[in-house]
Formats: C-alpha cells, structure tokens, sequence
C-alpha cells in the first residue's frame, strides 16, 4: 500500500464473546472518533508456519482496515474499529501464489473495550532500562536519575515503547554510535522513538516516516514532550524521501517492507553512512544481508535478542 505524503488517536483492552474462522489457503483510513467511545475488534492471528506469511498477511489485512498489528511467534494481532468490523472480510483474505497446504491460517477476534485503554497502559506498562544508560518511560512514570538518556513515550498503540525485542536491539545499537551532526532517517518510526533518540544523540536534520496516521500523530506528541521539535514527521512510505540524503538510517519494520525499499536505502544513504535494520527473526537475517550486499552495503554487525536480530551495514 503506497500512501500520499503527508504531514495528518487510538486506545483498547477488555474483552467479551470470542469468534473463530479458520481459512486454508489452496494455490486504513484512521477512524478519529473519541478515545473514551470507540470500541475495537482484536483479531488474534495464527499462521502456520508464521514467516514468512504473517508478513503478508498483515499487508492484506492493512488493505482491508486493519489499523494496528502486534506480531508473536505463532502469527499477530490485528486491530480495526467495531464499526469497520465484519467478518465476512476475514473470508475474503487469501495468499495469492500459494500452494495448496503450504501455510494455514485461523482468526479468531474479540471486541476490545477502549474506556479501559489508558487505565490498562498504566497498570501494565513498565519503564525500560537499556543497558543502564537510556531510561523509557511513560509520562505517568517517576523520572529517575543516573542515565545518560531519557525518553518519553505515551503510549498508545504506536509501535516502538521500547518493550519489543527489536526496538531494544535498536536502542543498544544507537547507543553506541555517534549521531552529532548527522542526518538521520527514521523509517516505520512508530512512536518516533529512535528519531528522538537520535536528536537527542545531537543528530540533525531528522525525519521520522511512518504510513499509518495514528502513528504518524503519536510522534509529533512525543516529539514536542521530548523537546526534540527539530525532528520532521510525515505521514507515508519510503516513497515520500525524495532527493534527501542521509549519514544513517533506521529502518525497525517487517522483513518484507525492508526487502522491497532496500534499494531506496541504498540510494539516499551517503557513502560510508550506516543502515540499522530490524523486525524480523535470526532466520531471515542471513537474506537481507545477502540483499543489502547486492544493493552495496557490507553487514558490520548484529545483535541478537532471543529470536529478534537487529543488523548494521556500511555503504
């Protein structure tokens, strides 16, 4: 899905009566309606095997609504606004170009109660301590002294709290690279963690991207609680990058939206700058650096966290 580029809320948690549909292959526009009155629909997701066809799933899903996804082991989550919901459109998702059993696939979805959103978030999310030195944390959480860093994420269904296994590996890595001065690209920013960090690491300019409008609007409130307003957020893909060029980049999204803009890396990427990638398993690694390669980027790099890899490359 290609969006236009441009610089444009959600909530959950409570569930009722549960449904189940199961599909067996054989060969979003953001809702704004209030926080406090918007109902939603999880959708948990088991594929089987999981990659590389959560991937794609979610891009159909995506398609179809879907404003949110939370990937596990065994497949995603998916959320959309009970509004939007029917289930005859999980009937209508099908893997083109798939052979018969080669991967099977089960819904099941419940409605999730947005009123109790923010009253979740501040019994379950936990402050994260990156290697002692960078301190995330939520607005409702005391600020503790002792790190060289600290960010401010509200959390909301944006991807990039720094609980993940992957936007962790990504922190580490930023932690020990220079930014002073250099211009940075953050691409699928989520929550615009890593941009801010990176303008907090003296980098400049700074633009975080990201395709989903929501997440789009939950950076530009991060950005302005962190004070790093030099960061530029916009709403689209690595299509919308234009001319710029940029000393590093940072791409934390899934294996198949890093394997199709690999090449646009590669070309706004200034010679001798850095490529940190992450969101996909130790598995697909061995893939994406043999791409990358191609592309002319050398892999100088990796870190691992249980079955996540973040990778670094050198143009």
């Amino acid at each position: 899905m290609r969006l236009n580029c441009l610089p444009i809320k959600t909530l959950m948690a409570d569930s009722s009566e549960v449904h189940h549909l199961k599909q067996k292959t054989s060969a979003p526009l953001f809702n704004h309606s209030d926080m406090s009155s918007t109902d939603y629909i999880q959708v948990t997701v088991v594929v089987t095997p999981a990659q590389p066809w959560s991937d794609l799933l979610i891009a159909e899903m995506a398609e179809i609504g879907f404003e949110s996804f939370e990937e596990n082991l065994k497949g995603f989550k998916a959320y959309i606004p009970s509004a939007d919901f029917d289930e005859k459109m999980l009937q209508t998702i099908k893997l083109e170009e798939v052979q018969e059993g080669e991967v099977t696939f089960d819904f099941s979805w419940e409605t999730i109660n947005s009123r109790n959103w923010n009253q979740e978030w501040e019994s379950n999310f936990d402050p994260v301590d990156v290697d002692g030195k960078c301190y995330i944390r939520a607005p409702f959480h005391e600020e503790r002294k002792g790190y060289e860093y600290e960010i401010v994420i509200e959390p909301k269904m944006s991807f990039g709290t720094g609980h993940h296994e992957t936007t962790t590996l990504m922190v580490q890595w930023m932690i020990e690279t220079s930014f002073t001065n250099k211009a940075v690209l953050d691409m699928g920013c989520g929550t615009g963690i890593l941009a801010i960090f990176a303008a907090m690491k003296g980098a400049g300019p700074v633009l975080a991207i990201d395709n989903y409008p929501y997440a789009y609007e939950n950076t530009l409130e991060n950005i302005q609680k962190n004070g790093t307003t030099h960061v530029r957020a916009m709403l689209g893909d690595a299509s919308c990058i234009g001319g710029e060029k940029f000393d590093i980049i940072l791409a934390n999204i899934t294996k198949n939206v890093l394997k199709e803009d690999m090449h646009i890396y590669a070309d706004v990427l200034q010679k001798n700058g850095l490529l940190f990638i992450s969101g996909f398993f130790y598995e697909d690694m061995e893939e994406l650096v043999k791409l990358a390669k191609e592309l002319g980027m050398k892999e100088t790099g990796h870190k691992k966290n249980k079955e996540w890899v973040a990778v670094r490359f050198s143009k």
